[in-house]
């Protein structure tokens, strides 16, 4: 890389923690930027990955205040993320790099009409429970396990738009706020990060200048983002993740 490059990549890592951090969808900054330094699509993937890790570290600090009284929750997700990450990871390398596009944009879509949705979702699952006397799980159940965990595999597989899934999920399943799922999403947006890239260390190759840069980069946008996403509303938090969500989903069907 020149150096001109060089700096188009740590950019691009600190915009990629910012808005990881506050709703997701910060592979969709780094990756077309290695790309263009001229990075095989693979050696991309897995070097933003790596470098992906100090930023969702960054941002679960950032967001250390909404996780008290969740640890349970977030041990229980944890597996879910570990074992999602985990084997997507092993299908970047075993199938061909088509083989998600066209399930994306769908699965991405989905979720935004979920994030729209799920105030008046959780309204009515939550008037259920009254009717039924019902109490609500507090980790979701085996399906926002199962969900999370298919999520996860896509985590691993690519990681674009993964945290916007994971709210929406989350924020249906789950009766709590959004930035409290919000430090969720970030704690296991980092787990799948890093089982995903401690897999690439022993099977894949690196580009270790983009590595460092993106981590450099990320981590410094993890704080960012936690600064400005603690400070937004319910409703404003949820109109940014679907602005960003149909950015991703324009940008991933022009691939």
């Amino acid at each position: 890389m020149n150096i001109w490059e060089m700096l188009a990549v740590f950019v691009a890592g600190i915009s990629a923690g910012t808005i990881n951090t506050i709703v997701g969808s910060g592979t969709l900054i780094t990756f077309p930027v290695l790309l263009a330094t001229g990075l095989p699509p693979v050696t991309a993937t897995v070097s933003n990955a790596l470098g992906l890790i100090p930023g969702s570290i960054s941002g679960a600090i950032g967001y250390r205040e909404e996780l008290t009284g969740q640890r349970p929750r977030v041990l229980r997700l944890s597996v879910a993320a570990l074992v999602g990450g985990f084997t997507g990871a092993v299908l970047l390398l075993a199938l061909p790099s088509t083989a998600f596009e066209t399930i994306v944009p769908i699965l991405v879509a989905l979720a935004l009409v979920l994030v729209i949705l799920q105030p008046r979702i959780s309204k009515a699952v939550q008037r259920r429970r009254d009717r039924d006397g019902a109490p609500a799980h507090p980790d979701g159940g085996p399906l926002l396990f199962v969900g999370l965990m298919l999520a996860s595999v896509y985590g691993g597989y690519f990681t674009a738009a993964q945290g916007i899934i994971y709210l929406s999920l989350m924020g249906m399943l789950l009766d709590d706020t959004m930035q409290r799922l919000n430090a969720v999403k970030n704690v296991l947006a980092a787990i799948v990060n890093s089982i995903a890239a401690l897999f690439f260390l022993f099977v894949a190759d690196f580009d270790w200048t983009a590595v460092v840069l993106i981590a450099v980069g990320s981590a410094i946008g993890g704080q960012i983002g936690a600064k400005v996403g603690r400070r937004l509303s319910p409703t404003v938090l949820r109109v940014l993740i679907v602005a960003v969500g149909t950015v991703a989903i324009v940008q991933l069907l022009l691939r």
